[in-house]
């Protein structure tokens, strides 16, 4: 392995070791001496790994004391109700989002198969990343069908939840009507928005949502970051 690739190899390890529960929120992680012995390294090498874990929000370092782990994956559930703020405040944490971009554009082929369209045609399309005490969990995008929810652009000017919005436009509840979920790799522009190293792992989720007639009337997916979310499936699924 290229020794520019190790201290990434090792922040992935240990990424992997607090995920899988090895090292629990408020852990002490083993000194550098340790790790570097572990991996078959120098301390300078570990010192660029564990900068990198902090980067992410994962551990903090106290001085003459060591470094601590400080955050815990969030347990985010998929089943027929799947809602990003009510998963994320159920596990305690503070939900949020930054919205990227919200566009009237053509359906692709994908698109239109999933939401019941032809393709090429409208939809609205919804982009960010969601949050977790501050802290990015997740890529998403989410498309809407533009004459089914023809204001879901300036409902979502209103309000971030996605929820909320198809409540404005006319849509009181909806179901999950399917999920897939993927495992994949980060690459760069994942890495960067996330605040994890390029390669790590991730975990894709492809779902159709529709309404109480069976409409579909969002396709989305999502990205999470494989450290920092549990998918775990509820008992409505």
């Amino acid at each position: 392995m290229p020794r520019s690739a190790l201290w990434k190899s090792i922040a992935l390890s240990l990424t992997a070791d607090v995920a899988e529960g090895r090292y629990q929120m408020g852990d002490q992680l083993p000194t550098e001496a340790q790790l570097a012995a572990k991996f078959g390294v120098n301390r300078h090498t570990v010192r660029r790994a564990i900068a990198s874990l902090s980067d992410q929000g994962l551990v903090h370092a106290r001085r003459g004391a060591g470094v601590f782990v400080t955050a815990q994956p969030t347990d985010y559930p998929i089943g027929q109700r799947v809602r990003f703020h009510q998963n994320v405040a159920a596990g305690g944490q503070s939900p949020g989002k930054e919205v990227l971009s919200v566009t009237t554009r053509a359906a692709d082929q994908r698109e239109a198969e999933a939401l019941g369209l032809s393709p090429g045609d409208p939809v609205h399309a919804y982009d960010g990343w969601s949050l977790a005490d501050g802290q990015p969990i997740a890529l998403f995008t989410s498309v809407f069908p533009a004459r089914r929810v023809p204001d879901m652009p300036k409902a979502l000017k209103k309000t971030s939840s996605v929820t909320e919005a198809l409540r404005l436009c006319g849509v009181a509840d909806y179901t999950r009507a399917s999920t897939r979920i993927t495992a994949k790799l980060a690459n760069s522009t994942q890495a960067q928005v996330l605040r994890i190293p390029e390669g790590a792992p991730i975990i894709r989720t492809t779902g159709i949502n529709v309404d109480a007639d069976g409409a579909p009337v969002e396709y989305g997916r999502t990205w999470f970051a494989g450290d920092r979310v549990t998918l775990t499936l509820d008992g409505q699924s």
